[in-house]
């Protein structure tokens, strides 16, 4: 008996290391699929694209036979090539006028609709936001389609009207109206998210805010300008900053609509120029050297938009 319970104990208590162990790798357990997948298409992929940038393929001779190619280092020369080529400058300015026309009228139509949608004495409120909302579900190529068709004078029912009322046709697929067409697209389809984002935003606003301010004699409007908008204020930097994201890694709709116009280049935004590098023109390298600086020039933006945004949050804050 004196020796039993001895070892009775040593075994417990190396159970109990043993489930201690097992307990400390358990989140490991839970985090590795995650983990994995995160590794093989996300990390692998960027690691691959700046192992590309940094190398060149060197041509010996007439580039015929075996080994006349061979992939060497080119260190920061393709960087060098890309940050020097006018085209790149030339679409990302094409993009920041894009993006100029886009952002603000986008998550201007949102708050106002989500506005409406939260106001009182509201009817059909949702089918009226699934009517805002059902334009995002649309994916993107389809809808640059549907209105490059609307744009092209032979087949456009608006030019069909225009015609028949004797009024002057406007060729949306060039020169500056080639903007709003574009612009048009992007706010068809992305105001219905941004919409639904702030929309949830104001319904999570206790009501009693709203009782205080109707009895401090607020109107709609009066609430609206100076209870809900500084309140849903978290979700109009969300909003901004995912339309932020989007505008500079714009590629479905130029690409789309490109032959319906000879006004829209292969290289007419950033991403363009990285397909047309790496599928028009065989040049992977280079495709990848100007990829990486896009995700570094987004990176930046976004991180400096958020901290931006962070201090003035904290600068508000009374405490």
């Amino acid at each position: 008996m004196t020796t039993t319970a001895p070892r009775a104990n040593a075994t417990a208590a190396a159970a109990r290391r043993t489930g201690a162990r097992r307990g400390r790798g358990a989140p490991y357990a839970f985090l590795a699929p995650a983990a994995v997948l995160f590794a093989l298409f996300f990390a692998l992929p960027i690691g691959y694209a700046i192992w590309l940038s940094l190398h060149k393929v060197e041509v010996k001779g007439l580039g015929l036979g075996r080994g006349a190619r061979s992939e060497v280092w080119a260190g920061v020369a393709n960087y060098t090539d890309a940050l020097t080529d006018p085209e790149l400058l030339a679409g990302a300015l094409r993009v920041l006028g894009y993006g100029a026309i886009v952002v603000p009228t986008m998550l201007g139509l949102a708050l106002l609709f989500a506005l409406m949608l939260d106001a009182e004495r509201v009817r059909l409120t949702s089918v009226t936001r699934l009517a805002i909302f059902l334009p995002y579900a649309v994916p993107g190529v389809i809808a640059a389609l549907l209105w490059g068709f609307l744009y092209l004078p032979d087949v456009s029912p608006f030019f069909y009207l225009l015609d028949a009322l004797g009024l002057p046709q406007p060729d949306l697929l060039d020169g500056g109206p080639l903007f709003l067409s574009l612009s048009n697209i992007a706010v068809w389809g992305g105001t219905g998210f941004n919409m639904i984002v702030i929309y949830t935003s104001l319904r999570s606003i206790p009501a009693e805010v709203y009782e205080a301010a109707r009895l401090d004699g607020c109107s709609q409007l009066q609430i609206a300008l100076r209870v809900k908008i500084p309140m849903v204020a978290p979700s109009l930097v969300l909003t901004f900053f995912f339309s932020i994201i989007a505008t500079l890694q714009v590629f479905a709709e130029p690409t789309t609509l490109k032959p319906l116009t000879n006004s829209v280049s292969t290289t007419w935004s950033p991403l363009m120029k990285v397909y047309q590098d790496a599928f028009g023109n065989g040049d992977l390298h280079a495709a990848a050297a100007t990829a990486v600086i896009i995700a570094v020039v987004t990176l930046a933006l976004s991180f400096g938009f958020l901290r931006a945004a962070g201090s003035r949050d904290q600068q508000g804050d009374p405490r």
